[in-house]
């Protein structure tokens, strides 16, 4: 794989992008397909994957930066610098894989909350790279549901729309200051 986003995995005193806060309503309107990989996306992806070292993250979705583009970026090793990040651009995942697992997820844009949240343990994902070339691979455990978490903001979905147990969301999330009213109750069909 040819890797032309070079993008040191360091925290950045200003980073580029600014990510927005659950209760933003940019976070819940459902992002366009990226129709074309040119260099202004490339350059989006590096500010994206600059702002998720920058702020301790392992993934991050266009609509958490207000910007409506199908571009996610994950990286589950962010301390491993010789494993590259992935970059999906108009990801769409093909197929669920195994067991639905519950695991703790967090998220930027609700600094401080996490929750217990179910889901599939792998997927197959399609998606076009950087280099615009398209791609399928299966993920599993952790890169899979970071990978399904992604996918949920380019829905306008976010992980405390999953959650089960609305007394350990509501406590967690006073706590952080956010409240119940943002949360958008899903359908358990959603889920697989």
């Amino acid at each position: 794989m040819v890797a032309i986003l070079s993008v040191s995995k360091v925290k950045l005193k200003h980073p580029p992008l600014t990510i927005h806060r659950m209760g933003d309503k940019v976070l819940r309107q459902p992002a366009k397909r990226v129709s074309q990989v040119n260099d202004e996306i490339r350059q989006l992806a590096r500010d994206m994957l600059q702002t998720m070292y920058s702020y301790d993250g392992i993934g991050l979705a266009a609509p958490q930066v207000g910007i409506h583009k199908r571009i996610i970026v994950v990286d589950p090793h962010p301390d491993k610098a010789d494993v590259p990040p992935l970059v999906l651009i108009n990801p769409e995942i093909r197929e669920y894989v195994g067991e639905t697992v519950a695991g703790q997820e967090g998220c930027l844009s609700i600094p401080g909350v996490f929750c217990e949240v179910m889901r599939p343990e792998g997927i197959v994902v399609s998606f076009k790279d950087e280099t615009g070339r398209p791609r399928t691979i299966q993920a599993d455990d952790l890169l899979a549901r970071v990978i399904q978490h992604e996918i949920d903001h380019l829905n306008g979905v976010l992980f405390v729309d999953h959650v089960e147990n609305e007394l350990v969301l509501d406590q967690e999330l006073r706590k952080h200051g956010f409240q119940m009213q943002d949360v958008q109750r899903r359908a358990k069909v959603g889920l697989r």
